[in-house]
């Protein structure tokens, strides 16, 4: 068979399996096993496939990952986030949109606690919809901020998203890290912008209310309690690994004592909170790990028949500029956003990108933070994006999903936007990783 034939054959047969909902690790475990046993042998193909499963776990740079992710769940599990949400509520005057900034502002924290969409949607949305509704704010300025704001959980570490990429992607994972730090702020000002600007220009849809007057020292007294804290664990996480202090592995670690020393220091640490966090953890981190050991044997499969180089050979011929295939590997992304959840994007698009990207010269470090924002987009993209079903069930009774959609649409907008200005302007994403100490 030639290689675009087997090319074909494995993406029919992938989709295929996810329509039949198999899951995205089992299908392309499924895929490789048949694509070894054919183009190796059986025995021998089996080994090749054993041998590159074992390869690509048993390596130190997916360590992040499990404790990243164990990070987030003892900050879910013992309700921390919400008492940081009551404390910048504090410091909201009468701005317009106040509650829309305040679901921008604690999505932008809370992303730095969970790194998952999922969880910052639920949260955001099960602690400030109701408030929002009794307000009377419009669905634009109350789904729409949180599906937006869940977003930036991937661009702001730690994110177990952005360590999976980096290293799927054989990037620097702690460059990475620093690099997509400031794309998140970018985004998040945007946003920021946006809810001030409308909420002027149609004060319906976020009506301004009384609000009682907090003294500056029990607004103090908040912040010190429950943000001071937070900072500290951040700089654990980011700031050790900007000053070259510790890797990535070691941050994470850091993160995770921190995480812990906190709950405990609120009084929510006990065994049941614990077990949740650990089951949570376990099971998010196999399923990582199951889709790094299904990617790895994916893109020796496509190696082996021919698929990449010839892929690669064939964009790299074409009489177009550098940026537009740029343009044109995000649009792909972007497609798949509305159908396919983020990890399977992964799977299926770095094994074929990243050998282009590295062909043509492309920073890589820019790349990938335009192509992580691009499949965050899918994530609020509909219809199936995972973001707007987790919406939905949080959102007050009576909502539709057509109303769902609507809220989206603007700031799926404002994430393209910033896509645009971070590839006008590359050191958006690659200054400050420069500044790191190695």
């Amino acid at each position: 068979m030639d290689w675009w034939q087997i090319l074909l054959l494995i993406f029919f047969s992938l989709l295929a399996l996810m329509i039949l909902r198999v899951p995205v690790a089992f299908s392309f475990l499924a895929i490789n096993i048949v694509a070894a046993i054919f183009l190796w042998g059986g025995e021998v193909g089996l080994r090749q496939l054993m041998g590159s499963i074992e390869s690509s776990l048993a390596t130190f740079a997916l360590a992040p990952i499990p404790l990243f992710i164990l990070m987030g769940e003892i900050m879910f599990h013992t309700g921390i986030a919400p008492r940081m949400i009551d404390t910048l509520d504090k410091w909201f005057g009468k701005v317009p949109g106040r509650l829309s900034l305040l679901a921008v502002t604690g999505g932008t924290l809370i992303s730095t606690l969970t790194g998952s969409t999922m969880a910052s949607t639920s949260m955001l949305g099960s602690t400030l919809v109701p408030e929002m509704e009794r307000r009377q704010y419009k669905n634009q300025m109350s789904i729409g901020p949180i599906l937006g704001s869940g977003t930036l959980a991937a661009l702001i570490p730690p994110s177990a998203l952005g360590v999976l990429l980096a290293s799927m992607g054989q990037i620097s994972i702690g460059a990475f890290m620093i690099a997509i730090i400031p794309p998140g702020v970018l985004m998040a000002i945007l946003f920021g912008l946006y809810i001030i600007i409308r909420a002027k220009l149609q004060p319906e849809l976020a009506p301004n209310y009384d609000v009682a007057s907090i003294p500056l020292s029990e607004k103090i007294k908040a912040t010190v309690v429950y943000i001071f804290p937070l900072s500290l664990i951040i700089f654990l996480v980011v700031g050790l690994m900007f000053l070259g202090v510790a890797t990535p592995t070691e941050a994470a670690a850091m993160g995770s004592i921190g995480s812990l020393l906190l709950a405990a220091y609120y009084k929510q640490l006990n065994f049941h909170t614990l077990k949740l966090a650990l089951i949570g953890t376990l099971k998010i981190s196999a399923m990582m790990l199951m889709i790094i050991a299904g990617s790895t044997g994916f893109s020796q499969i496509l190696s082996f028949s021919g698929a990449t180089s010839e892929l690669v050979r064939m964009i790299a011929s074409l009489d177009v500029s550098v940026t537009l295939l740029v343009i044109g590997m995000l649009l792909i992304v972007l497609l798949l956003g509305s159908f396919m959840e983020s990890l399977s994007i992964l799977m299926v698009c770095l094994p074929i990108f990243i050998p282009i990207a590295n062909t043509l010269g492309i920073d890589l470090l820019w790349f990938a933070a335009m192509l992580l924002i691009t499949i965050e987009i899918g994530t609020i993209s509909p219809p199936f994006g995972t973001g707007l079903f987790v919406m939905k069930a949080v959102a007050p009774k009576g909502v539709k999903m057509g109303q769902v959609y609507a809220a989206a649409f603007p700031f799926i907008c404002l994430d393209l936007l910033l896509v645009a200005i971070i590839m006008i302007f590359p050191q958006i994403a690659t200054w400050l990783p420069t500044l790191m100490r190695t």
